[in-house]
Order: structure tokens, then C-alpha cells, then sequence
């Protein structure tokens, strides 16, 4: 299955909705638009296995891009449109991109990146020009709307967040591979959610990110419509359920969260009767939440763990959930092992580090150093998360390893604690980390963001705590509590920690 197909069979369907500005994008035009894209890369002298970099907000021509790339057999990095100039640099020097493409709405940064991609040979723009800057509309007229006739299958290559450090990239071994060939995703996506012709896909994050760009470009495998919201607001995103009868989504728990902090009037007067799939991942949901999405919802609600690495992938039910409360699942790709510090497997229950053998092996690309520490003696690879599993192979992420605080010799998973925090009325979003103790080594902080900011204060910080120790253990509660006015969460929901951290530590 793919595009190009599509545009033969169905080729006014719309294959993109711009939820804003309700541009469509017919499956004929994406296949038109990015096959001239294809044809004007292969012409600038890029050969199967090179690479370009882009870096948009959600813009339409966002995914005719992506199909262009990958139509040529070309590694494609997408980069979060949050990065600062120097960050975003070190991307495309490390992936060893030949052609950058941005557009008018990041002209401020692409002007800073001047002097700093040396490797670059072109660097073209959609929507305006600045100087430095080609056209990629003019650029790409002049060349014909069919395919390349070495056209074959390219692949993302795509970088962690960066949330405890430099960001990672995972290049796949996978490149130019004939049209068509089989795609792992795709026969997960057939078969656990019922992906299909007809699902009209309601993409709410940011397209960067590697679970909304694949997911996105795996509907327009099956021939399905994808609408992409610009920007996610909670009120926004209900209307357009409603509005375009969405079947199916993909979400992450802080969208969840923030829509069930809607006054019940708002939230309820939605109709969202036509999801039949909702899925999240990228981030741990509270229990609470996952809860009360059910009853609201009703069980549609789908959960999976796995990384942009691909080593291994877990899946659950809402029946599954219901009955293994707070799993992320079985493994459906590799087999889960729970591990000591001498890499031995521990008991059902004990909590270790999470491995995956079995599955896909990955490298981070110019990081052997970081590869190697991805990997146990036994040929197992983690991706840093801590858990643990029950009797009936479910696994449970306790927390990131590296966020884990050590106060007086006893561990500490924040996860816990912000999760109970996130179930109090006037919090709106929760960090928990370690700060330095001098008795102790560390004591545990809490960083809240308030419901109202006008809330915060001595009496919130003494509501709070004495609401945690009411529920855990006085040593997991925070001693101290500071407020912000926002929270700094990529849009894929997860928290830029090292960014607070980093604050109280010398």
C-alpha cells in the first residue's frame, strides 16, 4: 500500500485536513507534490542513503516533504520546532544533512543558523525568502509530477528529545527498499487498532516527533485521512472530534489531564461517540487519569511503550488495563527483562532496569560510546526506564533511571509522587526531582505548575505536602515546593526535568 496507489483510486480523498485552516490536501496532490519534491532532490545530486533536515511547525506541506524524502530513499531528519539555533545546528551537522528546508514562520532562528551548517549545500524555505534562503516552491516547479524511476523506500532518522541530555539519533539499517515492502508498523497498526481505509485520524502533536510522523504517514498507507491540529488546545480538540467524526487518535496523558480539567459543561457537551481508538503513549499516565478517561470515553483507550529506537514494543487493552492497572503491557516485539545491577534477571514483582532482547538492534548515530551504554553484557538494550512485572508478563515503569533519587540510601521514583500530585484540584502539572541534601545527599522538591497562579504560596506548598503524606510514605514526599507559571513539557508531553534540575544543583 501506499500513496501513489491512492492517487489512482481515490485521488480527490483528502489525505491531510489542516484542522485551522481547513486546507485539503487530496491524495492526487500528495502524490504529485512529493514526487516532484523527489525528482528535484534526486537532481540536486542526493543518491539513495543521503540525507536532508527540515524544521516546521505543522505545515502543510510538512508530510509532502516527508513522502518526497522517502520516495528518493533518502534518511529524512524532522527537528522539534522548539530548538534554539545552536541546538538545532548540532542536529543537522550530526546527521550529516546536504539540504535543509524551514519555513518563513522560522525565519528568526534560520537567520541565527548562518555561519553554523557548514555541510549544508542548499538551504531552501516555504512560505517567504529570507537571505541564504531558495524558494522550495520555485525550486521544485520546474520538475515533473511522476515518480523517480529508481524510486524505492527511504527512512526517518529521527533524534531523542534530549530531555536528560544531548539529543541521540537512531539511524535504521533499512534503506531503499522496494516500494511497497513490508512494513512492521503497518501490520501492528492493521492489527491491534483496526487501521484501515476509512479511519479519519485526528493528529493532535507535533509532527516532529517520531509516533505522530509515523502514524501519520501509516494512515496515508491504508488510504485514511489525517487531521492535523496546528497547535493542540484541550476545547479545540473536542470540537474537532465532533466536527470530523475522528475514529481515531493518538495522544499523550498531559492531553488527557488538561481536557479533564475542563468545567464538566465544556468537557461534556462534546460528542466524541465516533473514536473507536484512542492511543498514548510517550509519557506515564496517572491511574487516576487513565480511570476517569475511561468512564468518560468508554474502553477505547489503547496503550504502548516503545522507543524511536525500536528495540521492543509493548501494547495493552483498556480490558487488559482494567485488569493489570497501571501496565504498559505485554511485548508484542522482543522479549522484557527486568534487571539487577549485576545484569541478572530478578524476581516477578522486584523493581530493575527495563531490557529488551530479541527485538530490533539500533545504533545512535556518531555515539558509539552512548550505544555501548545501551547495551548489557548479554546483547539486552535499554532504554534507561526503570520497572518492574507481574505474573502475567505485564510490565509497570516505575521511573526513568536516570531521575531516580537516592535520599539516605533509600531510592526514590519521582513518577510516583507526581502522579499523586497531578490527582489534586489545583495542581495542573507536577515535577518532582532530587535537590541537595547535605545530611541526606538528596531530599525530594516538587515544581508545580497551579490551576491559578494566583493560588501559590506558603499555604498551597503546606496543602500539598500534607496532602502527599497523607497518601505514601513521609520520605517520598516533597519537603519543598516551588511554583511556575509553566512547566517546561515538549509538546509530546514530556518534562524537560533536566531543565529544573539543573537549577538547584551547584
Amino acid at each position: 500500500m501506499h500513496i501513489r496507489d491512492f492517487a489512482k483510486t481515490t485521488p480527490d480523498k483528502p489525505a491531510i485536513i489542516m484542522a485551522g485552516s481547513g486546507e485539503s490536501i487530496s491524495y492526487k496532490e500528495l502524490d504529485e507534490r512529493s514526487n516532484r519534491i523527489a525528482q528535484y532532490l534526486r537532481a540536486a545530486g542526493l543518491q539513495i542513503g543521503d540525507h536532508i533536515a527540515f524544521q516546521l511547525e505543522n505545515n502543510p506541506r510538512f508530510l509532502e516533504i516527508c513522502w518526497g524524502a522517502h520516495r528518493a530513499g533518502l534518511y529524512y531528519t524532522a527537528l522539534s520546532s522548539r530548538l534554539a539555533a545552536d541546538e538545532t545546528a548540532y542536529i543537522i551537522n550530526d546527521c550529516g544533512a546536504r539540504i535543509f528546508i524551514t519555513s518563513f514562520s522560522k525565519k528568526d532562528l534560520a537567520e541565527d543558523l548562518d555561519g553554523k551548517i557548514p555541510n549544508v549545500e542548499q538551504c531552501l524555505m516555504l512560505d517567504g525568502l529570507i537571505d541564504g534562503f531558495s524558494s522550495l516552491e520555485e525550486a521544485i516547479a520546474p520538475y515533473p509530477a511522476t515518480p523517480l524511476e529508481d524510486e524505492c523506500e527511504g527512512s526517518d532518522m529521527l533524534y531523542s528529545s534530549g530531555t536528560t541530555g544531548k539529543p541521540k539519533g537512531i539511524k535504521p539499517k533499512e534503506i531503499g527498499l522496494p516500494i511497497g515492502s513490508e512494513d512492521n508498523l503497518v501490520n501492528v497498526l492493521k492489527a491491534l487498532y483496526g487501521f484501515g481505509g476509512d479511519i479519519r485520524y485526528l493528529s493532535p502533536a507535533p509532527l516532529y516527533h517520531a509516533a505522530p510522523l509515523r502514524y501519520n504517514m501509516r494512515v496515508q498507507r491504508f488510504g485514511g485521512t489525517c487531521i492535523i491540529m496546528e497547535h493542540f488546545d484541550e476545547v479545540g480538540y473536542l470540537e474537532l472530534v465532533e466536527k470530523y467524526q475522528a475514529t481515531h487518535s493518538q495522544l499523550v496523558p498531559t492531553m488527557f489531564i488538561r481536557m479533564l480539567k475542563l468545567p464538566d459543561p465544556i468537557r461534556l457537551q462534546y460528542d466524541v461517540s465516533s473514536l473507536k481508538f484512542a492511543i498514548h503513549a510517550a509519557a506515564p499516565c496517572p491511574k487516576d487519569v487513565k480511570y476517569k478517561m475511561l468512564d468518560w470515553w468508554g474502553p477505547i483507550i489503547h496503550e504502548y511503550y516503545g522507543g524511536t529506537e525500536g528495540n521492543g514494543y509493548c501494547t495493552i487493552s483498556p480490558e487488559e488495563w482494567l485488569e493489570h492497572p497501571g501496565s504498559v503491557g505485554r511485548a508484542v516485539i522482543g522479549k522484557i527483562h527486568i534487571a539487577d545491577e549485576k545484569e541478572e534477571d530478578l524476581p516477578i514483582g522486584e523493581t530493575g532496569t527495563v531490557y529488551f532482547s530479541d527485538g530490533k538492534d539500533f545504533d545512535y548515530h556518531n555515539d558509539p560510546e552512548r550505544t555501548k551504554e545501551s547495551y548489557n553484557s548479554k546483547g539486552w538494550s535499554t532504554l534507561g526506564d526503570v520497572g518492574y512485572m507481574d505474573e502475567d508478563g505485564f510490565l509497570y515503569l516505575t521511573d526513568r533511571k536516570s531521575y531516580m533519587i537516592i535520599s539516605g540510601g533509600v531510592n526514590i521514583y519521582p513518577q510516583e509522587v507526581e502522579d499523586l500530585l497531578l490527582t489534586h484540584p489545583k495542581v495542573y502539572d507536577a515535577a518532582v526531582f532530587g535537590v541537595p541534601n547535605d545530611d541526606f545527599g538528596e531530599e525530594v522538591k516538587a515544581v508545580i505548575q497551579p490551576v491559578d497562579f494566583d493560588d501559590h504560596g506558603p499555604e498551597m506548598e503546606a496543602e500539598l505536602i500534607e496532602f502527599c503524606r497523607t497518601s505514601i510514605s513521609h520520605i517520598k514526599c516533597p519537603r519543598s515546593i516551588d511554583f511556575e507559571r509553566e512547566l517546561p513539557r515538549h509538546p509530546t508531553g514530556k518534562l524537560y526535568k533536566r531543565l529544573l534540575k539543573d537549577r538547584y544543583w551547584p
